[in-house]
């Protein structure tokens, strides 16, 4: 039992051995000189995530709806404005306006959250939605 218990020990030593080697071959890559110390696959990662970051900022991603009655003696909000715009503030507003008989539908375009056209208070209301708040 004795030897079991002398063996266990040797065992265990070497492997803490081994792990503090282990540890300070990480340590050792950490502080190297910036990103020359990262591994290959790390660096592709980055570029990577940075031409998402890129893409991602000309998707339409800020989007808001504003629901209204246009005109006073019908209700159940029919008419919209939607307003869909990328991180630049480019895009469209779109509006839906509901009467009795019939529906008009418009677009508009939107270039540095500012549009050519007049907008309506309901346009601008979804463009200021849409807008994100830093």
């Amino acid at each position: 039992m004795e030897i079991l218990a002398v063996l266990a020990l040797v065992v265990g030593r070497v492997a803490l051995a081994v792990a503090l080697l282990a540890v300070r071959r990480t340590d050792g890559a950490r502080r190297g000189s910036g990103a020359d110390a990262l591994p290959e696959d790390v660096l592709g990662l980055r570029g990577e995530v940075a031409a998402l970051r890129a893409e991602a900022s000309d998707a339409l991603r800020h989007l808001a709806v504003v629901r209204y009655d246009a005109f006073g003696d019908m209700g159940g909000h029919l008419s919209w404005s939607l307003a869909l715009l990328d991180d630049a503030g480019d895009g469209v507003v779109l509006t839906s306006i509901h009467g009795r008989s019939d529906a008009r539908t418009y677009a508009k375009s939107i270039h540095e959250w500012r549009c050519d056209q007049q907008l309506s208070p309901e346009e601008l209301e979804a463009v200021g939605q849409a807008r994100p708040h830093r």
